[in-house]
């Protein structure tokens, strides 16, 4: 039990790491701002409502919850992305409580939350089934999960595909991120817990590099799990050419005219 513990706090301890490394605050403002507003109006927030945003990042989902008049905490596992948030939404006059915390273990009361959010986030908790445990837990009988996941098919799913012979291995019993926009995955995890359940695929629309070698070069430098592969073979040249050119064709396949399309699944969720 105790290697266990430990065990479990290393993973958790990387994933601070590995989200720290970049500027995710640019990937978010500059490439995906429109996403956690997507999902803020696909859930219904309304002024009053008791929000947590899990895995919140910097604040994708939580800032246009609070402009709506929710009370939100956002909480992630990354105090520097915590940071961030926390002087955008200074700079707005927004009221957002900003908490250190893990999406596996949320330090919250059952039913405690009107809406539960997470934009692109908890998908990357290492464990799918005690993640998703959580968000209904804390969501209160009647209240809305919903959720923003990037599907397996779509550019970002292909990402982590393309990046996967370069990365170190997953932690044990660790489940792909992308999975969580698999619509009959979400389905097991959520079963019969809840009363209803809508899955709907679109797409953001990407229009921020001009080129291949421009999202390359953005993303190895901004977007913490790039990041963290580069430097994962910064010793190998050879490995390094192959992953340069593994994104340059991705990029490639999914540019037309300068626009991308990226798939997400949209989620919401009542909680029976």
């Amino acid at each position: 039990m105790i290697e266990e513990r430990e065990r479990d706090a290393a993973v958790k301890a990387g994933h601070r790491r590995m989200w720290a490394l970049g500027d995710y605050a640019a990937v978010a403002e500059q490439v995906i701002p429109q996403l956690g507003a997507t999902l803020v109006r696909a859930v219904g927030v309304r002024p009053g409502d008791r929000v947590l945003d899990v895995a919140a990042g910097t604040g994708n989902a939580a800032l246009p919850a609070a402009r709506i008049g929710a009370g939100v905490v956002a909480g992630d596992l990354t105090p520097e992305l915590l940071d961030v948030g926390r002087d955008l939404a200074a700079r707005e006059g927004l009221t957002v409580t900003w908490e250190q915390v893990d999406a596996e273990a949320l330090p919250y009361a059952d039913g405690e939350f009107d809406r539960v959010l997470s934009c692109v986030g908890v998908m990357f908790a290492p464990r799918h089934r005690v993640a998703a445990d959580e968000l209904l837990r804390v969501c209160r009988p009647g209240g809305t999960v919903g959720l923003v996941n990037w599907t397996p098919q779509g550019f970002v799913g292909q990402l982590f595909a393309a990046m996967r012979p370069y990365a170190p291995p997953p932690p044990p019993g660790a489940q792909p991120p992308p999975l969580w926009g698999d619509e009959e995955h979400v389905r097991e995890l959520f079963g019969d817990r809840v009363s209803a359940l809508t899955l709907g695929r679109d797409a953001v629309v990407v229009n921020r590099f001009a080129t291949a070698a421009e999202f390359r070069d953005f993303f190895a430098a901004h977007y913490g799990p790039t990041v963290a592969v580069y430097r994962a073979n910064a010793d190998d040249p050879e490995r390094t050419a192959a992953l340069d050119r593994a994104l340059l064709d991705l990029a490639d396949r999914h540019l037309d005219g300068g626009v991308m399309r990226w798939e997400y699944l949209l989620v919401t969720a009542r909680r029976a």
